[in-house]
């Protein structure tokens, strides 16, 4: 039987990394112009250019339904984009973005998701400086799907990757876990809560500013499909230490753990959009604790765990009980077509 793409290998979990790295990517041979390439399996890539580097990603966005509490699919490509050039240390300058539109869509729904994607590019100070529309038939997509490519710049030598780690380093969230996959969740089962519940999608450039203006930085992830389950493994894995997380200090709001455990979905392996995951020396893990909590989307961070060298590719959580229990990569994001 031929094999087929399923909805899990594009989840962010193991099955789309084997997918990534024994389909994709070996098919091409020049996968690096002198920096970070696509072997590295970062964010995004870099192109050296003097004494500054380039930093290019690129990302697709298929989100159901468009338009969901604290966002739509417009917030989302914008601060999506914008959040992978931050946390390789790049100062977001541009993006592109290419519309590919179902026939019968809504005007002034399009209207709607431009207005929001210039608003958040007008936050940032972000161009959109080119773009393509194609239009499908009637069936052939649902609805909408945005393509986008970020255009980011950093010093030379100052690019932050997401195999930095080193033992003694103290791990940071920007924020509280689960929101924006949650959120999602509860529109699309029709969840009724006392409180409800947003997503957290933003652009944290100001947030990832702060904290490289204190210094210590030695890698960050933004823990999107997978959670923060996938983004702490990632980092594990490609640093080549071992991550012990303790998780009573996990921010998690107390609306989306109840509603993850209704549906029996554990909040750390839940798409975030407005958070990251920041490793920095144990001197400066304080000062940059306090600098990313002063901005408008790190009020909620916390120092959740700490660096080891033994045990290489591992993370472990420190359960509330009292235990220690691996904490593994998703094997597929549980909540389907978040971003």
């Amino acid at each position: 039987m031929e094999k087929t793409i399923e909805l899990s290998h594009g989840a962010g979990g193991t099955l789309m990394e084997l997918l990534i790295k024994q389909v994709i990517v070996p098919k091409f041979k020049k996968r690096t112009v002198g920096g970070l390439g696509l072997d590295d399996l970062d964010d995004g890539a870099t192109i050296p250019l003097n004494n500054y580097e380039i930093v290019v990603t690129a990302d697709g966005h298929t989100v159901d339904p468009l338009f969901f509490p604290g966002g739509d699919i417009g917030t989302l490509a914008v601060s999506g984009t914008i959040n992978d050039l931050a946390v390789m240390g790049a100062k977001p300058i541009a993006i592109t973005t290419a519309l590919i539109i179902e026939e019968g869509f809504s005007i002034s729904d399009l209207e709607k998701i431009l207005d929001s994607m210039a608003k958040v590019a007008e936050e940032t100070n972000v161009a959109v400086i080119a773009g393509d529309t194609k239009v499908m038939p009637r069936n052939h997509i649902d609805k909408l799907v945005i393509a986008t490519s970020g255009i980011g710049l950093a010093k030379r030598g100052q690019v932050i990757s997401d195999a930095g780690l080193k033992p003694g380093d103290k791990i940071i969230v920007t924020g509280t876990i689960g929101d924006h996959g949650i959120a999602l969740l509860a529109v699309r089962e029709g969840l009724d809560f006392e409180t409800e519940l947003k997503s957290d999608v933003a652009p944290i450039w100001e947030t990832i500013e702060a904290a490289l203006n204190v210094g210590g930085i030695t890698a960050m992830k933004d823990p999107t499909r997978g959670g923060l389950a996938s983004a702490l493994n990632d980092l594990a894995e490609k640093s080549k230490v071992s991550i012990w997380v303790n998780e009573e200090s996990i921010p998690v709001r107390g609306e989306v753990r109840a509603a993850a455990e209704m549906l029996g979905i554990d909040p750390l392996e839940v798409t975030n959009e407005g958070k990251a995951v920041i490793g920095v020396n144990a001197e400066y893990a304080e000062e940059v604790l306090e600098a990313v909590r002063k901005t408008k989307y790190g009020k909620d961070a916390q120092i959740i765990g700490e660096v080891k060298k033994e045990k290489p590719g591992y993370v472990f959580l420190k359960t509330v009980v009292g235990g220690v229990r691996v904490l593994e990569k998703p094997y597929g994001e549980p909540i389907p077509r978040v971003c």
